[in-house]
């Protein structure tokens, strides 16, 4: 029988949608009793029951863009804000408001200011991005004062508890210092929830996306209401974000916290989603890496410091046990696209499809006057 190969559809790799070198991992867990599954198993049921995200769809999305970012005008009246999505609609809803396009566009701004950039190189630290770095210092700092509880369960330790009810206590001090003047302080009202979920919730003891969202969107307040300005976006990436991934691969150590809405294997990462993003824009046009290079091991041990992509595949292999293919199928699919380029707009348009679309992840966000559930600015 004649070979037909030529004629087959290339590969695409399942996370964002671009061409791919390497095959798609399998659709069905190639395990049975006399082959067990890999070590690792996610603990709570996958957010979306199917086994990748809907390749097609993210395809003919269009990429994401940088939007400026609108200001917010004074006086202005805040509000505590609260939750509003609970369904389908409610998600389209605010994709079509302008705090759903604007958020999106800044997230797509901090990911194009990352182009090229190191997380050494030099960039403009403004009096605001000193404040966020000393808040979240001041957050590592607390950890010492509640060690982990003896427990017998593998994942969430009680004294979580005690850590996030200190940052409840201190939310305000530590978030005035980014306010300096009468019209700004009101804010903390807004901004204070906002901080509070950005680093995981203490009931149920878990961390994943939609918190990692909640500290972007803490950030995007703080945009709106001109305490960041575009001159401070590199610094926003490289410093401040890297510092609170920095901290939450801390926490998340120290207290065992669960994966929220885990994807297990069909997931980029458990926790984190944002760092692959702008790590991948860190890497666009770099002139030796490319996206196979996250296989070679020397690479990951020397310029992990340097690359938060890199980072993360690096911790992936640190906490997960097995070949790399088996516990993390999509990054290795990704590993497959020629270029970081395609990478980092799969991305964005993988981040909007699976976590701004989400309900079981945007159910818990949270709207008031700066992010606002309403057509008008």
């Amino acid at each position: 029988m004649a070979d037909d190969h030529s004629s087959s559809p290339p590969h695409l790799c399942h996370s964002c949608g671009n061409p791919t070198t390497t095959a798609p991992p399998p659709t069905a867990a190639p395990w049975s009793d006399a082959s067990p599954p890999p070590v690792y198993r996610p603990i709570r049921a996958p957010a979306i029951n199917a086994p990748a995200p809907n390749t097609a769809a993210i395809i003919l999305s269009p990429v994401p863009q940088p939007l400026p970012v609108p200001p917010l005008s004074f006086p202005h009246s805040f509000e505590a804000p609260s939750k509003k999505i609970a369904s389908p609609d409610d998600i389209a809803h605010f994709h079509s408001i302008p705090a759903g396009r604007h958020f999106l566009g800044f997230v797509s701004a901090l990911s194009h200011c990352s182009r090229g950039l190191k997380i050494s190189d030099p960039v403009p630290i403004s009096a605001t991005i000193s404040s966020l770095l000393s808040l979240l210092q001041a957050l590592s700092s607390w950890l010492p004062l509640f060690p982990p509880l003896p427990h017998p369960s593998r994942y969430g330790n009680p004294a979580f508890r005690s850590w996030h009810q200190k940052l409840v206590d201190e939310a305000s001090s530590v978030v005035l210092p980014l306010l300096a003047s009468d019209d700004l302080r009101p804010a903390s009202i807004e901004l204070v929830p906002y901080l509070l979920d950005s680093f995981g919730n203490p009931t149920r003891m878990d961390y994943g996306t939609g918190h990692e969202t909640h500290f972007a969107a803490f950030l995007y307040c703080l945009a709106r209401l001109g305490v960041v300005a575009e001159s401070d976006y590199p610094a926003l990436v490289t410093r401040v974000f890297v510092s609170y991934l920095s901290l939450m691969r801390e926490v998340q150590m120290t207290y065992q916290l669960e994966p929220a809405g885990s994807h297990g294997v069909w997931g980029l990462d458990d926790y984190h989603f944002l760092p692959f993003v702008f790590g991948s824009a860190q890497l666009v046009d770099h002139k030796y890496m490319k996206p196979k290079s996250i296989h070679n091991q020397d690479i990951l041990d020397n310029f992990s410091n340097e690359y938060m992509y890199l980072a993360c595949v690096a911790f992936v292999k640190k906490v997960k046990r097995g070949p790399f293919a088996e516990h993390s199928p999509l990054l290795d699919d990704i590993s497959g696209v020629p270029t970081w380029s395609k990478v980092n707009s799969g991305l964005l348009k993988m981040y909007k499809a699976e976590v701004l679309e989400k309900v079981p992840i945007m159910q818990h966000f949270l709207f008031g006057s700066i992010i606002k559930w309403a057509y008008d600015y």
